[in-house]
């Protein structure tokens, strides 16, 4: 996976610029490169504890995938381990890091001083895994002059130059939604090619770039989807989308039914839309949707 101009630190050594090219050039999946910063944590704590050797169902456990789909995974990789012994823990730890490019330093920028972009600045595994913050940059003038993690907070006026100086290639976005994009724009025209977005949006960025989304909402969403299954608290399949749905939506959606002259009859909200609305877009009697549809914005 590219990531774009190599930075020309001092720790870079002559091979390390080569060593983000096998993953294309043997045509390693996305699937799989997903699943390395995986193997490499289990193999990490290996390493701490001085294990020498995992089989691969003992570092499969670890990294919460089945066996097969891992030595499946390190067969991209030339390695196939040995029969009766296992792998090799800190040549793997080498291997995956290689691949991962993480054995070269990569600055980073991190856009958005609010309690977040504080987070990430204080963290302290990105050094430990390659990555260094170069700048941390802020467009209010009551957080530019401030400091997070020993590091002055700078005005983004100056990103264009930190990105050139410094030589980034990664950009962090952790902004309010409604900068974002225009954040994003800046970083791309900068020379920045691959961006993580803490923003709860989406970013329309060119060919070439690459964006990974963090939304810390859908994940929690998504956990108290499982939760409820759990519980065996289904949802009422007889009753509106909109009895289950958030006070503000149903607010919204009250009032677009006074505004239409609905009332307040649950079962009159969901007929205007059905009777009214394109057949090719809204089909009665399928349930949910085309309620959903009379009262939510595309």
């Amino acid at each position: 996976m590219a990531i774009g101009r190599s930075p020309q630190s001092s720790s870079q050594t002559p091979d390390q610029g080569a060593a983000r090219r096998p993953s294309r050039a043997r045509g390693i999946p996305e699937a799989t490169v997903a699943r390395l910063p995986l193997y490499l944590r289990a193999l990490t704590a290996l390493s701490e504890r001085s294990v020498p050797t995992v089989s691969s169902e003992e570092l499969a456990a670890a990294a919460g995938v089945n066996s097969a789909k891992l030595r499946k995974d390190f067969s991209y990789l030339g390695s196939y381990g040995t029969r009766g012994v296992g792998y090799d823990v800190e040549y793997l730890v080498y291997q995956i890091s290689r691949e991962l490019g993480l054995t070269q330093d990569w600055p980073v920028v991190i856009v958005g001083i609010g309690n977040l972009g504080h987070a990430l600045a204080n963290y302290g595994g990105f050094a430990s895994r390659g990555f260094r913050v170069a700048a941390l940059l802020d467009a209010d003038p009551a957080v530019v002059g401030t400091s997070a993690a020993g590091l002055p907070v700078r005005h983004m006026d100056e990103l264009e130059s930190i990105v050139e100086s410094q030589h980034v290639s990664i950009g962090v976005i952790t902004t309010p939604p409604g900068a974002a994009q225009q954040v994003c724009d800046r970083l791309v025209e900068a020379g920045v090619t691959s961006i993580l977005n803490f923003a709860p949006t989406v970013l329309t960025v060119p060919d070439g770039v690459d964006v990974r989304k963090v939304d810390l909402s859908i994940e929690l969403q998504i956990l108290a989807f499982h939760e409820q299954r759990k519980a065996g608290d289904e949802p009422d399949r007889t009753e509106s989308v909109l009895d289950r749905a958030p006070g503000p939506v149903r607010a919204a959606a009250a009032k677009l039914r006074r505004a239409a002259g609905g009332g307040n009859g649950k079962a009159r909200a969901a007929e205007p839309a059905a009777k009214d609305a394109d057949p090719g877009t809204t089909k009665p009697g399928k349930g949910g949707e085309g309620e959903l549809s009379a009262v939510m914005p595309a």
